[in-house]
């Protein structure tokens, strides 16, 4: 399993949104090149980076900060944020990035989301898909700033793109992002229990090294965490290291 530090990018800024709320942010005085090094030194392959200025801001964003750390950044990239456009997911692989991270267009119009995987190739493209879950425990991706809930359910939507190719899956319980209160794995082990041939990226709650095995344990093939790393509740290098050394956790129940 692929630990993948985040950094979140905001008007060139290290932050982290709670909830995705961009009232509720909070910065880190650390510069992001400088930062993506430290993972990189630290034993990081790959690095998550979220342009949330193009978020915000659309096509009127300064994505200048995003292609300098694209630039910097020794490792694999994965980026995402303000994805709108074909255009917009070659402009950040000409800037560097091994794979674009899709949003809101997955839920939106999953079948524009379906010509970009002919287009660039299942490899290049993730589809990050937030939720937040109803009374009846169904998970339903959230458009638009987590502010929509989009016309159709997860599993019916992962039904299509997986039928049509989709490979890389980024997968957030929103109502853990940024509050380091753990994982959702049972989510994460019904998604892999359901299409195996995904490659899962579990993200949002991470709070201990203990995660990070059941993150594992639930099939995820990667992990990614930011507020952990950057509030100092561990380094890339003790997460690699705890990692490496504790037993392979059962499933979880």
């Amino acid at each position: 399993m692929h630990l993948i530090p985040a950094i979140d990018l905001l008007d060139g800024r290290c932050v982290r949104l709670r909830h995705g709320d961009f009232d509720q942010v909070t910065f880190y005085d650390v510069e992001p090149a400088n930062l993506a090094r430290q993972y990189h030194a630290d034993g990081a392959e790959w690095l998550h980076v979220v342009d949330l200025a193009a978020s915000r801001d659309g096509a009127d964003a300064d994505t200048a900060p995003l292609f300098s750390l694209l630039d910097a950044a020794p490792q694999q990239v994965q980026t995402g944020g303000g994805v709108r456009e074909a255009q917009d997911v070659q402009a950040r692989l000409d800037a560097g990035a091994s794979r674009v991270v899709v949003g809101s267009v997955c839920a939106r119009d999953p079948a524009q989301f379906v010509e970009w995987l002919e287009l660039f190739g299942p490899d290049r493209l993730v589809a990050a898909l937030d939720v937040r879950f109803d009374a009846q425990g169904i998970p339903w991706p959230r458009i638009h700033g987590w502010t929509e809930t989009a016309s159709r359910d997860l599993y019916d939507l992962l039904d299509e793109l997986t039928a049509q190719g989709l490979k890389h899956l980024l997968c957030t319980d929103i109502g853990r992002d940024g509050d380091m209160t753990g994982p959702n794995g049972l989510l994460y082990q019904l998604i892999v229990a359901r299409y195996p041939r995904l490659q899962l990226q579990a993200s949002g709650g991470v709070s201990s090294l203990e995660d990070l095995i059941m993150a594992r344990a639930s099939g995820a093939a990667g992990v990614i965490t930011g507020k952990a790393l950057l509030e100092g509740v561990f380094t890339v290098e003790q997460a690699l290291h705890y990692l490496e050394a504790a037993p392979w956790q059962a499933p979880i129940e």
